[in-house]
């Protein structure tokens, strides 16, 4: 990525729970419809935003649309930086095999300072 398109770049930042709540979902199709536009996205899981690559997140509030979501971002090479606490150990997370990139406090600070948009749901 140049200096340029990093600079341009929007960070989508998610910690609302897709158990109970309708803005994870929202979120990422937000980040999906930026990124169709041809804008660099980076998106951020935080705390209980990491369970949109549950296994079973077809039984979440929106599932099937987060499911759908997920897929294509797969399809479109999108890696996802998660929050390092939030990543689960267990073989139900990120079925899809979504690129990860671990993320703590410090490496979140550095991605919001070199993006020109931060949306934070």
């Amino acid at each position: 990525m140049t200096a340029r398109a990093a600079a341009a770049r929007v960070l989508v930042a998610v910690s609302a729970d897709p158990e109970t709540s309708h803005r994870a979902n929202e979120a990422i199709r937000i980040a999906l419809g930026i990124l169709a536009g041809e804008n660099p996205v980076v998106i951020a899981l935080l705390g209980a935003g990491a369970k949109l690559l549950d296994a079973e997140v077809e039984d979440y509030t929106d599932g099937e649309d987060i499911a759908r979501h997920v897929a294509t971002f797969r399809k479109l090479g999108q890696p996802f930086h998660v929050e390092r606490a939030a990543i689960p150990s267990g073989r139900n997370w990120n079925p899809a095999g979504l690129e990860i990139v671990p993320l703590d406090g410090a490496d979140l600070a550095r991605l919001m300072a070199a993006s020109r948009r931060v949306l934070v749901f």
